[in-house]
């Protein structure tokens, strides 16, 4: 089943779809961001933020986020845990 996970002010995205979630900082995630923009790839959940999050989807399309990297993984894997919550309870 799929869940969505809240990547900051209201957006939210398919915890099926999502490879990896990075720190934009370094130079290659920069190079990235830049060419997922020129190719319009990108989607900017930032609200005129600053970036401190990639989210990377197996859609080839980068989410940019101003919620930072440990908050969104912290997110991610309290999803996984009430999904295997309920699986458990199911049986």
């Amino acid at each position: 089943m799929t869940k969505l996970v809240n990547i900051g002010f209201g957006n939210v995205v398919s915890s099926d779809k999502v490879l990896s979630v990075v720190n934009p900082d370094a130079s290659p995630i920069k190079r990235l961001i830049a060419h997922a923009k020129e190719q319009e790839r990108i989607i900017d959940a930032t609200q005129g933020r600053k970036t401190k999050s990639v989210i990377f989807t197996s859609e080839h399309i980068l989410i940019l986020s101003a919620l930072q990297t440990e908050t969104i993984t912290k997110r991610f894997n309290q999803n996984l845990w009430t999904e295997e919550r309920e699986e458990h309870d199911e049986q």
